[in-house]
């Protein structure tokens, strides 16, 4: 009983207050509030794009050998093969920091007789990944592989050395589009844009590089190899921002 009484009083002087308050601050009743609401920024996407012919390629040449009675036998012949390749790499002024063995591995051959499989030979092979930093000498860098015994390879990689200085070009060509496009909207909508209060570019997965099958190595009737005709074609490297404006 006692609680109530006070609860009850505590109510009426609350509500005396507040109407002492409205009184002497002059606020008219019912008070009404009001929010104001920010205009949302214009978001533009904007995209620019630099092609760029690439300036370093790599190779894959190896050895394959099958059919050897031994371990040691396998071995030998890929060593002297790939050797050999590394050798002929040094004479075109390949650095061996741009010499890569990539795989190397020897394995048995099995036939199945008589419910069990028995070891008849073994079998092995050597991948070198070569990095050249000239690409006009890649028909011959092929060549001289497959003169020096490389009997694999793979399909030559072009790609651009230094990319960075290309995507800041792409960058700036987007935030240009991205600027042109928000004025053509503004314009569109009948409303004007203030200043620039936030931009996020997004970047591209790295590019896959291009791949360029050789072609055919064919031997001519003096046993000399025509070099393979490579082309390095081009890439494009990209850069997509969005811009973010002020409406005025």
């Amino acid at each position: 009983m006692r609680s109530s009484l006070l609860t009850y009083i505590g109510f009426v002087v609350v509500t005396l207050l507040a109407l002492f308050i409205i009184q002497s601050l002059n606020v008219a009743y019912p008070i009404t509030i009001t929010t104001k609401t920010a205009p949302q920024d214009l978001a533009v996407v904007g995209v620019g794009k630099v092609t760029v012919v690439p300036d370093t390629a790599t190779v894959t040449v190896g050895i394959v050998v099958s059919n050897a009675k031994t371990v040691d036998e396998t071995q030998q012949k890929i060593n002297v093969i790939n050797n050999k390749i590394i050798e002929s790499m040094g004479r075109l002024g390949i650095a061996k920091t741009d010499i890569k063995t990539s795989n190397y591995s020897i394995n048995p051959d099995y036939s199945y007789t008589n419910g069990t499989n028995q070891i008849t030979g073994y079998s092995g092979n050597a991948s070198l990944t070569v990095t050249v930093k000239d690409t006009k000498i890649l028909p011959q860098v092929i060549t001289e592989a497959t003169s020096a015994g490389a009997n694999q390879v793979g399909d030559p990689q072009y790609t651009v050395d230094s990319p960075e200085k290309f995507r800041e070009e792409a960058r700036n060509k987007a935030i240009a589009n991205a600027k042109d496009e928000a004025q053509k909207l503004a314009q569109s909508l009948g409303i004007r844009l203030g200043k620039v209060t936030n931009i996020v570019e997004s970047q591209p997965n790295t590019p896959m590089p291009m791949l360029y099958q050789a072609d055919t190595l064919k031997a001519a009737s003096s046993a000399e190899i025509t070099p393979p005709t490579i082309e390095a074609g081009s890439q494009e490297i990209t850069s997509t921002v969005t811009l973010y404006f002020e409406r005025n």
